[in-house]
């Protein structure tokens, strides 16, 4: 299953279960000290992003690639829903003919196919940048205890990346999100979209997995460069 189709599949759920993605556009915001006026959305899901922008604005242009998502996103005049995906260079040419203020992203580039060819996407833009990319660390110790590597990109690889495209502060922060017990940890990486349609366990290996877990809690890190 794509990533795509797995959020559009949840998308239904999903304001109930991005609890995390809550807080990373909370801190990504706090991130911005200019009021811009004509917004990119990259990657905006069912609008977490837009619906926590305080100040007036002009525009906001939200690209997903899931149109589950896109049918939840907030409708108004001023707010321009694109159905598009950040993998092809045919959607940067279209975004070319906005004047966007700023760029804006939330817990979605991690998904990107060549993130390197990504950033140079944006960096064309000559615009300001703020981003919140979920890191290798995220379910470290999930991944440690079902022998697996990690999906995403890690950090210090990112740091260099993001060098070389932007002069941007660069900084990680940590989250643990805790449950009740170990079957609701694994019903919301189900739900959240956060697997990236990850299945690569077996049932017999999953079952092993949810006993063998040690902790009440699954750790995420993201990275924010801005």
């Amino acid at each position: 299953m794509k990533i795509s189709s797995e959020f559009s599949k949840y998308a239904i759920d999903y304001n109930s279960y991005n609890i995390v993605q809550q807080k990373v556009a909370d801190k990504l915001l706090s991130c911005i000290k200019a009021k811009p006026k004509i917004i990119l959305d990259l990657g905006c899901g069912s609008g977490t992003l837009t619906n926590k922008i305080s100040w007036s604005y002009e525009k906001i242009v939200a690209v997903d690639f899931a149109q589950g998502m896109l049918d939840l996103h907030p409708k108004h005049e001023n707010i321009e829903c694109i159905y598009g995906d950040f993998n092809d260079e045919k959607l940067f040419e279209r975004l070319k003919k906005y004047n966007f203020d700023y760029l804006l992203s939330a817990s979605a580039l991690q998904w990107a196919d060549d993130l390197d060819k990504t950033f140079q996407q944006l960096q064309s833009f000559h615009t300001p940048v703020a981003l919140a990319i979920f890191t290798a660390n995220t379910f470290k110790t999930l991944y440690k205890t079902a022998g697996l590597q990690p999906l995403l990109i890690d950090t210090c690889r990112l740091d260099r990346l993001q060098k070389k495209y932007f002069h941007a502060n660069f900084e990680v922060v940590k989250y643990n999100l805790e449950f009740e017990n170990v079957r609701e940890m694994f019903r919301y990486i189900k739900k959240s979209g956060v697997s990236g349609s990850r299945n690569v366990l077996s049932y017999k290996e999953m079952k092993k997995l949810m006993k063998e877990y040690p902790h009440n809690y699954l750790e995420f890190e993201v990275a924010f460069i801005y």
